[in-house]
């Protein structure tokens, strides 16, 4: 009976193990694929902007920094969207570029930037194709990329609070060399 039982035991878990090895092994596969990582030069990326310029990556990043957010309009997105435009506002004079990527129809990104007064650089991706450039599937993730290219840091997930928008916004002063903005601060203050 015992070595019945053992016998079933192992006909169950073997099959589940080699499943969760598989995983993990497809999982690594994957990291290790992976181009768009903290140190490595970020990808050739070229979009047009809502008049049908085109914006490349390699262009801005020789100006100076650039802070790539991949968005859409969703509650949490929406909220959090006031901490980045301070942010963008805080740096600009600085050297930073903002350029927020929105996975949403033409239609709503062009009312939705006229309702919340979006000054910054962005652009319309309604088929996701920026997601795979940066190999990401997270909305939002924010791509802080240093001048001439390299990426200094990516923020994945939504955080309506602020606290993400603020850490961000400590790697860009430490970036420019200049005094953090607490982007949080900001936002409350206007309220």
């Amino acid at each position: 009976m015992r070595s019945q039982l053992l016998t079933v035991a192992l006909l169950v878990i073997a099959p589940l193990a080699l499943q969760a090895d598989e995983k993990q092994k497809v999982a690594k596969e994957t990291e290790e694929a992976k181009t768009v990582l903290i140190g490595a030069q970020a990808p050739v990326f070229k979009i047009k902007d809502a008049e049908g310029n085109e914006i490349n990556l390699a262009k801005l990043t020789n100006k100076g920094p650039v802070l790539v957010r991949l968005t859409c309009g969703c509650s949490g997105c929406d909220k959090e969207l006031a901490y980045f435009q301070a942010l963008d506002k805080a740096y600009e004079g600085k050297g930073l570029t903002s350029l927020a990527i929105f996975r949403e129809p033409d239609e709503k990104v062009e009312a939705y930037v006229k309702e919340k007064k979006l000054k910054m650089l962005y652009a319309v991706d309604t088929k996701g194709e920026s997601w795979k450039v940066f190999q990401t599937k997270t909305m939002p993730t924010n791509f802080l990329i240093e001048k001439g290219g390299k990426i200094r840091s990516i923020a994945a997930g939504c955080d309506p609070s602020g606290l993400l928008a603020n850490k961000v916004s400590e790697k860009v002063a430490a970036l420019l060399e200049t005094d953090n903005v607490d982007v949080k601060e900001k936002v409350a203050s206007k309220k």
